[in-house]
This record gives structure tokens, sequence and C-alpha cells, in this order.
């Protein structure tokens, strides 16, 4: 396929378009639409787009794609792909606008041969009988639009023609199914056996596989195979899939017997991982009784979880008194109006954020604590220390105050902001540094 060969529509083409166009559009339409053509280009097969339109009652067309059988690129000229709006076509030359759009040209060009490709009807297709090389392709029983497809899958896999006069389009063009056919006989003529029930109804290949290999009905087989598509497409049951490691069959059928949803089933996972229980013995993964058992391993999970939460409560709490003690130099004594404490617990975070309205007893603030990385201070008034005012987020690495709020979020200002500012943050700074050094 060369630029140089690229040759006009022929007129008898263009009667062909225009009466296919006539047919579909009795009425001028002001839309551009899409035809194709079959045609040869320094020895190779082409299929040649031509877009069509109306302006007013007078009817206009010009190639805008060809795409070679053999070829990797296509050549196209005044037309343009956008995601939103589609195929979009310039009629300048053609005297149907006043200015050209960007991508209008009178040279060709080139992109891969994938791209720029609309639907358009072929209004030629029996020019493929005067190919010898496509005699026995089955052409004309193709009845869809991208005939190169199929043509190049055809010289590649000769068996196509088989699955074509079979019926079976949809899986003439499956290379999967195409290499089975053309190594295994018995595959063959199991198509030929069920070509029927293959030609109406949509089958996955994987189903077409399975049914084949395990001598199972197709309805039946396809009906497993959505269950495990629909299964597999579900993130949440990544716990089960991995304990089933592929073994599908026995867990439906075990789900089914005991009535329980992957929910459920999702649950026990859970609580057996966590117990450490081996989940490859059967009595574990399919118990007899689920529910009984679903309801034992539950109980379970929920006393050690509770064990666990407590020893991690207890060892947050001690590593938060341990940094509490560390940076205690930091909170200021008082002065005539003011005090700054340090918080001694998560209990004490979660006191102050409940009383102030705000998420120091939430959100982490705990950890990052135990972590060094951001110390709490309370600041109250020297003649009422238990009453909470202020709760500020202060940086070990920055040596700055990160947040300074008071009830329901209002930012300390006045006589307030100067003690937090003017005193307590210079102080803390300075007993920082002694505790570094």
């Amino acid at each position: 396929m060369k630029e140089n060969k690229i040759k006009p529509v022929p007129k008898y083409i263009v009667k062909l378009i225009r009466k296919r166009d006539k047919e579909v559009h009795p009425k001028p339409c002001g839309n551009t639409r899409f035809y194709s053509y079959l045609t040869k280009n320094d020895g190779e097969l082409v299929k040649v787009t031509v877009a069509v339109r109306h302006r007013y009652s007078q009817w206009h067309y010009k190639q805008v794609a060809i795409h070679g059988v053999h070829s990797d690129i296509c050549f196209i000229k005044d037309i343009v792909f956008y995601y939103i709006s589609g195929y979009s076509v310039g009629w300048y030359a053609e005297g149907l606008t006043k200015d050209a759009k960007w991508y209008e040209s009178t040279e060709w060009g080139w992109h891969e041969d994938r791209l720029f490709d609309p639907y358009a009807p072929i209004v030629n297709r029996y020019y493929l009988a005067k190919l010898p090389e496509y005699k026995y392709a089955a052409w004309e029983l193709f009845n869809g639009t991208d005939i190169l497809k199929y043509l190049r899958i055809y010289e590649q896999y000769p068996q196509a023609e088989y699955l074509m006069k079979l019926g079976l389009q949809q899986y003439a063009l499956s290379k999967q199914i195409l290499q089975k056919a053309g190594t295994d006989k018995r595959f063959q003529k199991w198509l030929s056996l069920n070509r029927t029930e293959l030609a109406n109804h949509y089958y996955y290949v994987s189903t077409v596989f399975a049914a084949y290999r395990r001598k199972e009905a197709l309805p039946d087989v396809q009906k497993f195979e959505e269950k495990k598509k629909c299964f597999c497409s579900e993130k949440d049951y990544k716990p089960i899939r991995e304990m089933l490691n592929g073994d599908y069959k026995a867990y439906f059928a075990y789900a089914a017997k005991q009535d329980i949803s992957h929910r459920l089933y999702l649950d026990y996972v859970k609580a057996c991982t966590y117990l450490g229980l081996d989940m490859t013995l059967p009595k574990n993964r399919y118990p007899h009784n689920f529910k009984r058992w679903h309801d034992i391993r539950i109980d379970e999970y929920k006393t050690a979880k509770a064990i666990a939460d407590e020893k991690e409560r207890a060892e947050l709490y001690a590593k938060f008194a341990t940094v509490a003690e560390k940076y205690l130099p930091l909170q200021r004594a008082q002065d005539d109006v003011y005090i700054a404490l340090i918080a001694k617990s998560p209990a004490e975070l979660i006191a102050e954020g409940d009383a102030l309205g705000h998420c120091v007893g939430r959100m982490g603030y705990d950890q990052k604590f135990v972590r060094e990385e951001t110390l709490i201070f309370f600041i109250r008034s020297v003649a009422e220390p238990d009453v909470p005012l202020i709760t500020i987020e202060y940086s070990i690495s920055s040596h700055r105050i990160l947040q300074s709020y008071g009830k329901n979020h209002r930012t300390p200002d006045g006589e307030l902001e100067k003690y937090i500012r003017k005193k307590w943050l210079p102080y803390a700074n300075k007993a920082l540094k002694k505790i570094a050094a």
C-alpha cells in the first residue's frame, strides 16, 4: 500500500454509495456518514472509507481513510477523532465551510492501522470473489464490518472457513478457538455436534473449552462461568479467592448446599485466618454444619481479638505515658492566668475532644504522639485547671504549633493567643533543645 497509488473513488462506486445512502437517508441529511469499498493499492487489498453528507440538496463525498489487509498503518486525510463526539470530518475543500479545520490537508497523512476505522458498510464486498487467495475464505458468510480483520485471521488460521460454514462466526474471530480447532479433530467434531447451540446463544470462550473438556452441557457451564465472573469481580471476596486457589466449583456447590451467602462465608474465613487455622483441611474449609461452626469461630475470633486489643491498648498506654514523661519539661507550670499541660494518656485525648468538640481523641493523634511525631498540650486557666480551653498540636521536628483549637474549632485570640505564642512556645522550644542535647 503506497500513498502515490491512491486513486479517486471510481464512478461506479460513487453510484453504489449514493444508492446505499439514499436508502438510509431518503431526505437530505447534514450529518456526516461513512461507507467503504474494497479495491487494490500496489497489489494489496485495501478498504477505502468514504465520508458523505448533504449541503442543502447537494450530496458530497470524499475519501478519508485507507486500511490495508497487510499494513501496519492506515492513510488518513481530513478526519479527526474526539473521545466525546467521535469522528469529525473537514469539508473546506468541498466548499462546505468558510475556514479549513486544523486537521485538514491537501496531503495524506498516516496513523496506526487500528485507528480511524469508523463503522462503514462495505458496498462492494463481491470484489473478494475476484481474488483467488480468498476463494475458500467463506467471506460471503461474514456479516461483520471489519472484513480485513477476518481475512487476516483466515490467512493465519484457514480453519476459520470451517467455523464460518458451521455458522459459528463469533468464534471464527477467536484465535484460541481456531488454534484448538486446527490441532484437535475431536474438538472440530464437538463444534459440529454443538453448532446449533453455539450459534443460537453467546458463550464465553472459557465456557466452550470447559464444556468440551468436562463433557458438560454448555448452558450449565455458562451458568457456572457467569457466577464465577461475578464472584471474581468483587474485591471484597479476595480472601476467599486466595484460599480457594481456583477451586470455585467445590465452593459454589458447598455454598448452595449450606444455603449461605458469600458475605457470611467471608466472615468465617476472616475469623479462621485470624485464629491461625489451616484452611487447606476440609473440616475447616467446608465444615459439615456451617452455621454452627460459623458461630463458634466468630465467638472465638471476638474473644481472641478482645484479648489482643486489650494487650495492644495496654502497650499503647504504656508507650504514651513514657513519651509524656520524656517531654514533661515542655509543659509550662503556669503564669498569672494560664497553664499548659501535656497529655498523659489516650483517654485524656478522648475527654479533651469530647469537651471541646474536635477530633483530637480520634484520627490517630494517639499514634502520632507515641511515634513522637507530634505532642498534644492542653491550655487551661489557673483558676480552673480541669476545664479545657485550647488544645495544641506541637511538632517536635519543626518546633512549631501545627494546630490550636478551642470549643467547636475556635482559634485562640487576645490574651490566650499571646500566652501561647509569646510565652509557652518559646519556653517549649527551649526545653526541647535541652532534651535533644
